[in-house]
């Protein structure tokens, strides 16, 4: 086990998969004291390595690689796909989708996936959606890398514990994004950020990042008063000129009448929350095959969403007080939420 290192600042940039986090934003958050943070989950090892080696040439600052631990993925049913297809090609927009995207292996392998961060070696190595083999956390721990996993309860946290990681990255329900159950055939916990990591500082030793609908430097404050080490945010940093959210994405994000946000599975087939639009709306109580199925599925429809910059059929993934977002740069905001976070303990 190794130790979290010392940060300059209590701040991790969560790691958003899709491309949001770039190495212009990882190396800001960084060099301004923070984690910057990659979310590599669908990324090839080329991809993973250029992004590395980008960001390296930026910062000398702490940088966080993070993965989804894929569950295991059998062929799907030819009724649920024809079932699944027929839901979604009801509401679209343009052309027709087919199962020709659904092509095994479906998921990323994951020691691939890492074979570029054991060559570049950054600061650290997360993982979401559950416990990686633990060869692989030793192989980071003998390459001096930290290794922290998400959990969404006691649980999982005292598993994660127990497999040798040096830090559990505690996510409340309030988080935008994905889920990080380990099991989710299990019911839900959604406990709020602040009861979880009460809940984990008395049952855990290791240190813990608070994740989940944390927006300024007193929210911060709050989570840290109350046992984390640090706080991950995500939504917060949507909007800085640095980040890769669509014009669209960023819209709903400052909308003078802001849209709720909502959990759903339609876009991936895995609970997420994000802002409501049409069609989660349309999606509801539709065929939806596994995740990471689902989203392989309505791939090409979030790419015709994107490219329209129409926000009706994107995962505008957000936190659920993502109305507090300040479009700013990212190293601005790294300052303000520094100076938040002082005054608020302070008081």
């Amino acid at each position: 086990m190794i130790a979290l290192p010392r940060l300059q600042t209590p701040i991790f940039l969560a790691p958003m998969a899709g491309g949001f986090n770039t190495p212009e934003l990882v190396a800001a958050v960084a060099n301004a004291g923070g984690v910057g943070s990659f979310g590599f989950a669908y990324s090839s090892p080329e991809a993973i390595d250029r992004s590395l080696v980008v960001a390296s040439t930026q910062t000398t600052g702490l940088i966080n690689a993070n993965f989804f631990v894929f569950p295991e993925v059998a062929a799907p049913q030819p009724d649920r796909v024809a079932a699944a297809l027929q839901a979604l090609n009801a509401i679209l927009p343009h052309g027709l989708l087919d199962e020709s995207v659904l092509i095994p292996p479906y998921v990323p392998d994951l020691a691939t996936q890492l074979e570029p961060v054991w060559q570049r070696r950054p600061a650290m190595v997360t993982f979401h959606f559950g416990i990686p083999p633990i060869a692989l956390i030793e192989q980071a721990h003998a390459l001096g890398i930290t290794v922290g996993i998400t959990a969404t309860c006691v649980a999982e946290a005292t598993q994660i514990a127990a497999a040798g990681a040096d830090f559990v990255v505690a996510q409340g329900w309030e988080a935008g994004g994905h889920r990080g159950c380990f099991d989710t055939t299990e019911m839900d916990q959604e406990q709020d950020l602040l009861a979880l990591v009460q809940a984990m500082a008395k049952h855990i030793s290791l240190p813990i990042v608070a994740a989940g609908g944390l927006m300024t430097g007193g929210d911060i404050a709050t989570v840290l008063s109350a046992g984390a080490t640090a706080a991950q945010l995500g939504t917060a940093f949507l909007c800085c000129p640095e980040a890769n959210a669509s014009a669209s994405h960023r819209a709903l994000l400052l909308a003078k009448e802001p849209r709720d946000t909502v959990f759903t599975s339609a876009f991936s087939g895995r609970s997420a929350r994000g802002i409501q639009n049409r069609f989660i709306d349309v999606m509801r109580g539709k065929e939806l095959l596994e995740f990471p199925l689902q989203n392989s599925l309505t791939a090409a429809l979030r790419q015709w969403a994107l490219q329209h910059e129409n926000a009706e059929f994107q995962s505008v993934w957000a936190g659920s007080r993502y109305r507090d977002i300040r479009p700013l740069p990212a190293a601005r905001l790294m300052q303000i939420l520094n100076g938040e976070i002082k005054v608020a303990l302070s008081e």
